[in-house]
């Protein structure tokens, strides 16, 4: 026999149509509980099957209102736990359209703030008023800051700088011991009878970094199937823009560039100055960064693209060439993201590759320890 927690569960996916063949099991208050988790459900689900729609037609609309929008999401935040509730949300948005959930302050201030629901707010900032928009920057605010706090330690440990191992420290401490250099000059020193290293000399070293400044241009394609990259781009620029051996400079494209250098220390303002969309044109994206070399010996290009050229291929190998010509560095990022899954023209990312680009996808820290490879 199966157990009632079991039979729950199913009545729960199964929804009312399983009524009197899969009842609720429990005590009353627990009966209560499961029976608000089904109608919080049916409010979302019944959409599938146009239940909703008609019930909101009789009251002089296509969707939910926004009240309703509000007490669902009231409900659903009571009822269930974090994971389901984002799991929730997203589908009220992306699956059902339920963009009164965007479209309203109060409706909006109780959403989860998640990567997803950031990425949902960038796709409908352009229909917000006002005041709701302002409560959508809070939520852009929240992501991007724990974002940032998780990536910046292990990229920050990749481009900071490597310890200068070859100057001797006259500070004798646990911290400065260079314990590899201690053991390698000490060999010689091994007593086989008592099998045991004997350390005649104890090697420190200097703690100082190395610090080159370099030149990152990072350029973004804003298309809307590089949704992802954008927000890890404007995050990666945040982050690098705020270390002392680099200047940032930051541009988005479509079939034009907006240089958004000035706000390079800021995602939150980056985002908000993104539109979703458009064609792409990265030959012209990747001339304006041309222009914002000073020393090409040390400057790094990271474009941000999916590599699907809607302008001239021929004009943006021609200029890549010129650029890797001249001793700078290229790197075509196909995806920057957590999961760098690459979706993206694999002709022209070869050519570009074989003229000593580097393409390919990576996470936010592959792309800081490469990045910290070039530098030092």
């Amino acid at each position: 026999m199966t157990d009632p927690e079991t039979l729950n569960k199913w009545r729960l996916i199964l929804g009312k149509n399983s009524e009197g063949h899969i009842d609720f099991n429990g005590t009353e208050q627990q009966t209560q509980l499961f029976m608000s988790m089904e109608n919080t459900l049916d409010f979302l689900y019944d959409m599938e099957y146009g239940e909703q729609i008609m019930r909101a037609e009789r009251s002089a609309g296509t969707g939910a209102s926004a009240p309703a929008a509000a007490q669902w999401i009231e409900k659903v935040r009571r009822l269930f736990p974090k994971r389901t509730v984002e799991i929730l949300e997203k589908q009220a948005l992306e699956h059902f359209g339920l963009t009164e959930l965007l479209t309203d302050k109060k409706v909006l201030s109780k959403m989860e703030p998640n990567v997803d629901l950031l990425k949902t707010v960038l796709q409908f900032k352009n229909i917000m008023k006002s005041d709701v928009l302002a409560e959508a920057r809070r939520i852009i605010r929240k992501v991007v800051d724990e974002l940032t706090e998780k990536m910046q330690t292990d990229l920050r440990k990749s481009l900071i700088g490597k310890l200068n191992r070859s100057m001797p420290s006259n500070v004798r401490s646990m911290r400065n011991l260079d314990i590899k250099k201690t053991i390698r000059r000490n060999l010689k020193n091994y007593d086989r009878e008592n099998d045991r290293l004997v350390l005649k000399n104890v090697y420190f070293s200097s703690r100082t970094k190395r610090y080159n400044k370099w030149r990152v241009i990072i350029a973004v394609d804003e298309s809307g199937s590089m949704l992802d990259s954008v927000i890890y781009s404007a995050v990666m620029a945040g982050i690098f823009a705020k270390l002392p051996m680099i200047d940032t400079k930051l541009v988005i494209f479509d079939t034009s560039v907006v240089d958004l250098s000035g706000y390079a220390d800021d995602p939150v303002e980056v985002l908000m100055g993104v539109q979703l969309g458009g064609g792409t044109n990265i030959a012209g994206a990747v001339n304006y960064c041309e222009s914002l070399c000073s020393n090409p010996y040390e400057t790094i290009y990271v474009v941000v693209t999916d590599l699907y050229e809607g302008g001239s291929s021929q004009h943006l190998l021609k200029s890549c060439s010129d650029i890797i010509g001249s001793g700078s560095k290229m790197v075509f990022l196909t995806a920057l993201d957590r999961d760098a899954n690459p979706a993206y023209d694999v002709n022209l990312g070869q050519k570009l590759a074989d003229m000593g680009a580097f393409v390919g996808a990576m996470t936010p820290e592959q792309l800081g320890d490469h990045i910290g490879k070039m530098i030092m």
